[in-house]
């Protein structure tokens, strides 16, 4: 009789059930599936076999990257061998995740099952868990749940901040929406200040430059040879200024406020400083792309590498997709079109902007267009799998590219690509070696300046240390209060005066002990007392005589 166990993976730990009785076709009844939600029930059908729990989160961590993949842990190798049965063609072990199972099978050869009769009875276990095992209450268990699900998700979205290719997905997409805003409110300059001077649109066309001239000039009646120098450096040349200058003084346009004046040059400003900003997020672009994808940029250029990455989703995506979907890319619609009426299908989508394309003949154009897709597919899953990503193998590709046009062209044979990616493989590597090199300095640099940090805090703990062990202790007399050390001497004055004079040699040794403060106040209470004797006396006397 064949043995069935179920192992299922919670966050605590794993579990393994022993299954009692089970009917592979009565188990799928709904009846039976309806047993599954009572817990009395279904106690008749499982018994928990053994339960290992996760020492600690890293280790339970540990173990769910394992399942995901489909790796056999140690953990779980040490509960399959001391719990299952130790004849194994008897025993059938059920899981949930197939590559798990095929993963035991291989290493320690317990048959597998999946679906079915399992996925019943790993729903029932699912369901009543914190009931099955002992100790473990539901609130506990869903913390465990909760704890592990966060740190699961945070191992799974960890990355290189150096290689993120969100951020270009981003940055193109806000570049393609400044292009759209700065031509749009370019345009709104144009009419609002062409009533002014509209001979300004046919001398200066580029929308950037003609909000800067619109700027500059103001009112046109103020226009004059002094300024003549600073339109010069605005559109850096001496006929164009010229010729703003002339048209400015025999202009048709209509006066304009001062009031209107303000908000054109105010609304001016905004799109040069838009333009300004369209700049710098290229040069962020180009600096993000030469980190993220060095070759796909080298070879087809930033922009157009960065919005085939976009469009695909991330450089993984890319990476995936076969040469023949990187060449439409982008041109979806008239590929379904095409499909749809039975048409010519598009020969290229995104990858139409690059240079190569262009400097093709027209019957060209489609041949360069799948040989760019080839080299452009390969780029990027060089970008994305290799570890130090560099940018030799976009030169390499591109210059195949090169010659593959001149062979259209001329006739002249290319290398050859086996050839041709010996070289760069050689380059790639000296490339690498000396980047590897200069990670090692830097690391061996941050190394010393955190030994040399931790040295300098030690040493100031050990002074402090040594300061506060070589404090004086504080004398008794000083650390006494005043009020005890005047009791305390009056103490030792009574304590004199009561003891019974000796002789003169014992007096003078008490009177050498004693400090010359206290020598003088004794000396000064002396005769107070020989006094109070006296009179002691006189009474006495007195009183005997009556007497």
């Amino acid at each position: 009789m064949v043995l069935l166990h179920v192992l299922f993976e919670h966050a605590a730990g794993y579990a393994l059930f022993a299954v009692r009785e089970v009917e592979e076709i009565g188990a799928l009844l709904p009846q039976v599936e309806e047993s599954a939600q009572t817990l009395g029930t279904f106690l008749n059908v499982v018994k928990l076999a053994a339960f290992a729990p996760f020492r600690s989160a890293q280790s339970a961590l540990e173990n769910m990257n394992a399942v995901s993949e489909g790796l056999l842990h140690e953990d779980l190798r040490l509960l399959l061998e001391t719990s299952m049965p130790a004849k194994k063609k008897k025993a059938l072990l059920g899981v949930a995740d197939a590559k798990l199972g095929a993963a035991i099978l291989e290493e320690l050869g317990y048959q597998c099952q999946t679906g079915g009769v399992v996925a019943e009875l790993l729903r029932g276990i699912r369901l009543h868990f914190h009931a099955l095992v002992k100790g473990l209450t539901a609130q506990s268990a869903s913390k465990a749940q909760l704890g592990l699900g966060h740190s699961y998700s945070r191992a799974r979205v960890k990355f290189n901040v150096n290689r993120v290719d969100n951020m270009i997905i981003q940055s193109i997409s806000l570049l393609d929406q400044l292009d759209k805003d700065i031509n749009t409110f370019s345009m709104r300059v144009r009419e609002w200040y062409g009533y002014h001077f509209p001979e300004l649109i046919r001398i200066v066309p580029e929308n950037s430059m003609y909000c800067r001239v619109a700027k500059f000039i103001g009112n046109r009646r103020e226009l004059s040879e002094e300024s003549l120098e600073g339109l010069e450096e605005i559109v850096m040349d001496g006929a164009k200024a010229q010729a703003i200058l002339d048209a400015s003084r025999s202009s048709m346009g209509m006066d304009i406020s001062p009031l209107d004046l303000i908000n054109i040059e105010s609304f001016s400003s905004r799109v040069i400083s838009l333009s300004e900003y369209r700049r710098g997020l290229q040069e962020y672009l180009r600096s993000k792309m030469s980190q993220v994808a060095p070759s796909l940029s080298a070879l087809i250029g930033e922009v157009v590498g960065a919005r085939l990455i976009s469009h695909a989703g991330s450089l993984t995506n890319l990476a995936k997709y076969p040469a023949s979907t990187v060449q439409i890319l982008g041109a979806e619609k008239a590929l379904f079109r095409a499909l749809k009426t039975r048409g010519n299908t598009p020969k290229y989508g995104l990858i139409f902007h690059s240079t190569f394309i262009g400097r093709a003949a027209a019957k060209n154009k489609g041949r360069i267009s799948r040989y760019l897709a080839n080299k452009c597919t390969l780029a990027s899953r060089i970008d994305c799998f290799s570890e130090v990503p560099t940018s030799v193998f976009g030169d390499k590709l591109r210059e195949q590219v090169e010659e593959r046009l001149a062979f259209y062209e001329t006739g002249e044979p290319p290398r050859k690509n086996l050839d041709v990616m010996k070289e760069a493989v050689a380059e790639a590597g000296e490339v690498v070696a000396e980047v590897k090199r200069k990670q090692e300095k830097k690391e061996k640099k941050r190394k010393k300046r955190e030994k040399r940090r931790l040295e300098a805090l030690a040493a100031v703990a050990a002074q402090e240390e040594q300061e506060e062990n070589s404090v004086p202790e504080p004398e008794e007399g000083a650390a006494e209060p005043r009020k005890k050390r005047k009791k305390k001497q009056q103490q030792e004055e009574e304590g004199i005066e009561s003891e019974p004079e000796q002789n003169g040699l014992q007096e003078e040794e008490e009177a050498e002990a004693v400090p010359k403060k206290k020598r003088k106040a004794t000396a000064e209470a002396e005769p107070e007392e020989e006094e109070k004797r006296k009179r002691k006396k006189k009474k006495k006397v007195a009183r005997d005589e009556e007497d």
